[in-house]
């Protein structure tokens, strides 16, 4: 079959310093759109959606093969979300990569509208419909056993929520990646320390993490997942491995880019309100007039602006 020329390749060369300022501009253009989409719904996950952020961004600008204009190109590489909950990220890294229109976003979580609060199969650029946690390492398995029945070449990435690893269906399907020698398959721990309303080791201690992994067969590498480099070599290291399927731990920070969200449980699930949607815009970057030129172009009213505006002196 003939490759589509709109397809992006990955290229797995190490990154120079102009191709890693081209990826923080991305990231921070997605970061913007985690907030917006979140303060415009009054709802969402922007705590796992910003500590994911590099992570999807390497993803989709140098790792996957992949073509936006054919989601449904049979040779391109699959990319499951199984902490479907962080779908503002998702979205906005898929809106930013041409699967839909960036305004297709305003509508997140909305009746009827293309872009649902988990995700679902149907959008553009989604692999499987989520929710449930502790299913989307067994739907890769899957997805990767039939590329291999299927005598195709493309690879499969799972994304998986720390937290979600307290699911006995995760380790079901790493030891069944393991025995079948998945090596196309690669998953990602988003290994932000904070799962729903507390710390991990609050719910259930993990720990040893990277020991368990490699007691199930896997290969583990070990990455920071707000690097670009870091996480550049982890993935080539993971295509090198032959025989046993690559776990690759992130060490992230839940809300990262927004100083009252880091490291803070209480936003897994909430989103900010306009004081906070001010604060955090402008610390990502976009302060003042750009900020309201955002928020116009996203359709924010002109009586939402002058609120969040008015949020200044309060």
């Amino acid at each position: 079959m003939k490759v589509p020329t709109t397809v992006s390749s990955p290229d797995m060369s190490l990154l120079d310093q102009y191709e890693r300022q081209l990826l923080r501009r991305v990231a921070r253009e997605v970061r913007r759109d985690i907030l917006l989409t979140t303060f415009a719904a009054s709802s969402g996950h922007p705590g796992g959606s910003l500590s994911e952020t590099e992570i999807l961004v390497s993803l989709y600008s140098k790792i996957l093969r992949h073509d936006p204009k054919r989601p449904d190109w049979a040779d391109r590489d699959r990319f499951i979300l199984s902490k479907g909950h962080a779908t503002p990220g998702l979205y906005a890294t898929l809106a930013n990569k041409g699967y839909f229109s960036r305004s297709e976003l305003q509508g997140f979580r909305k009746i009827n509208s293309l872009l649902q609060g988990h995700s679902k199969i149907g959008i553009p650029g989604v692999e499987m419909s989520a929710g449930s946690l502790g299913q989307g390492l067994s739907f890769g398995v899957g997805v990767a056993l039939a590329c291999r029945l299927d005598k195709r070449s493309y690879r499969t990435y799972v994304l998986l929520g720390d937290g979600e690893c307290d699911e006995g269906q995760v380790w079901e399907a790493a030891m069944s990646a393991s025995h079948y020698k998945v090596d196309t398959l690669t998953a990602i721990i988003d290994r932000n320390r904070i799962q729903n309303d507390r710390f991990v080791s609050q719910v259930m201690e993990i720990e040893p993490l990277a020991a368990k992994w490699k007691g199930f067969g896997w290969n583990v590498v070990r990455a920071q997942g707000h690097s670009f480099l870091s996480l550049q070599r982890a993935f080539l290291r993971a295509q090198q491995i032959k025989g046993r399927p690559t776990v690759i731990i992130a060490n992230t920070t839940k809300g990262k880019g927004v100083s009252f969200m880091e490291d803070n449980p209480d936003f897994h699930g909430k989103p900010p309100n306009a004081q906070q949607f001010l604060q955090a815009m402008e610390e990502i970057g976009y302060k003042g007039r750009k900020m309201l030129d955002e928020m116009r172009k996203f359709g924010f009213s002109e009586q939402v602006m002058n609120h969040v505006w008015d949020t200044r002196t309060v």
